[in-house]
């Protein structure tokens, strides 16, 4: 792993002072922006960066995306068809931008640091005015000025990337939120993009992390969770400071009322990591741990560095460690070469570990990486078969799954009230399991005890325990 490189300090200055020269005319406009995101915790933190330096320039957010005067799409490029997800979206807007000159189109993500998708966009659709990649996040300001002055600019650096501390930062929630301690990826999974877009692993200093858990806390933020492609690969401080040590850490801070993390890779989860989840109070009982295969021969096709056996001994020592231990994963069918054997041994392995949720897709290619180029690709019909089987044994796993907290009690932090109905009340146990009770917005940002009462398909009902 690469040790923590970090961007140079008359770097952050020029994206500071350009967002000065801006803030007073932007906010006499009374100019608005509308961030639309695609994809995982990461690319929503990013966006959540991305409004913390437009909130600096002078912005406001818009509620509507065509009344905005910024539009900025933060793109994926995970998930299949994405591409033309995103350039649908972009194109809609031609008629806009003839309407209204002034409006200023941006593009940015991981989507546009494959540097050929950026430049068939930028010479796509003429009327956008920004693209940057993944590695250009502190110097938007700039770019925004030189876009706010009439230049196109395309800016996609082929790198590793630096860690930008400082940022600012504009957070969609009040009481949970996430904090980045890691970027990239060194592992190379052969149908994932990621270590190309993101770069290779990178840790932030424990300091600088936990100086902002604190400041959350001061905040009233009471949840927080930490982030990475792979914590349980995080080194910092020059690699003296492991991910177990750092979650000690954070567990250590005053206010914090719960600490979660994702995503972690099998390979990298040790028994220090489990014996710390068990120890520290604050660190949920839930893990979401990828496993995208049963079968050990699919595995090593995937490069994931572990085998089925591996994998079952981690979820057996989470359970027998930590008391109420759930777990949640992804999983891909039809990968190159996978047989009705090996999508069985997926079956029977989704059965032994009993996982809570799974996030389930079909193999689908992308382009740079080593599967795309694999012989023995999956007809789509025989993927799609597939997924369904595997969909309906989830369901009814969930069902029994659920039904096991039926009568118990735990405690919640609300998020917000649906009020489609009845008033409803619902936020999270600590593993995970989202819970709807009786209640209102007043109840917004407590831990409220809760006894379940019945499930639903994806969720728990409830009703508050008085005091």
């Amino acid at each position: 792993m690469l040790r923590k490189t970090a961007v140079p300090d008359e770097e952050l200055e020029k994206g500071r002072q350009a967002a000065l020269r801006l803030h007073d005319d932007i906010s006499f406009r009374g100019l608005s922006y509308f961030i639309e995101s695609y994809g995982c915790q990461m690319n929503d933190h990013d966006a959540e960066k991305l409004a913390g330096m437009l909130h600096a320039c002078g912005y406001r957010r818009a509620e509507e995306k065509l009344k905005a005067d910024l539009i900025l799409f933060n793109t994926c490029c995970v998930r299949e068809h994405a591409e033309l997800r995103v350039f649908g979206n972009i194109g809609a807007l031609k008629k806009r931008k003839e309407e209204n000159p002034s409006l200023i189109v941006g593009v940015c993500g991981c989507m546009m640091q494959q540097k050929d998708v950026a430049e068939k966009l930028f010479k796509r659709f003429p009327f956008v005015d920004l693209v940057f990649g993944t590695h250009e996040l502190h110097r938007f300001p700039a770019l925004l000025e030189s876009a706010l002055n009439g230049e196109r600019t395309l800016s996609v650096t082929q790198s590793d990337g630096e860690i930008a501390e400082g940022l600012p930062v504009e957070r969609s929630g009040r009481f949970q939120t996430n904090v980045t301690i890691m970027y990239g990826c060194d592992n190379f999974c052969s149908y994932c993009i990621v270590p190309y877009v993101r770069g290779r692993e990178r840790s932030r200093d424990s300091a600088d992390i936990l100086g902002e858990i604190k400041a959350l806390a001061e905040a009233g933020f009471k949840e927080i969770t930490l982030l990475g492609q792979n914590v349980n690969s995080y080194r910092g401080d020059g690699g003296q400071t492991s991910f177990a040590r750092l979650l000690r850490m954070a567990n250590s801070v005053e206010g914090i009322e719960r600490l979660r993390f994702m995503t972690s890779h099998p390979k990298d989860l040790s028994m220090e990591l489990i014996q710390t989840m068990a120890d520290c109070k604050k660190v949920c009982n839930h893990i979401h741990l990828p496993v995208q295969s049963g079968s050990d021969r699919v595995l090593k096709r995937m490069n994931r560095g572990y085998t089925r056996e591996k994998y079952l001994s981690l979820v057996k020592a989470l359970r027998e460690s930590v008391e109420g231990m759930e777990l949640t994963t992804d999983i891909i069918v039809g990968f190159p070469g996978e047989t009705e054997e090996d999508f069985l041994d997926t079956l029977s392995l989704v059965r032994e570990a009993g996982f809570s949720a799974a996030y389930t897709f079909m193999y689908s290619p992308r382009n740079g990486t080593s599967a795309a180029r694999m012989d023995e690709q999956v007809d789509k019909a025989v993927k799609k078969g597939r997924l369904e089987r595997l969909n309906r044994l989830q369901a009814e796993l969930l069902r029994q799954n659920n039904e096991r907290y039926v009568g118990k009690s735990g405690t919640v932090l609300v998020e917000g009230c649906d009020r489609r109905t009845t008033p409803m009340a619902y936020g999270k146990l600590t593993s995970f399991k989202m819970v709807y009770f009786p209640g209102d917005e007043t109840l917004e940002g407590q831990l409220k005890r809760v006894r379940i009462t019945k499930t639903q398909s994806n969720s728990l009902l409830g009703e508050l325990i008085e005091g």
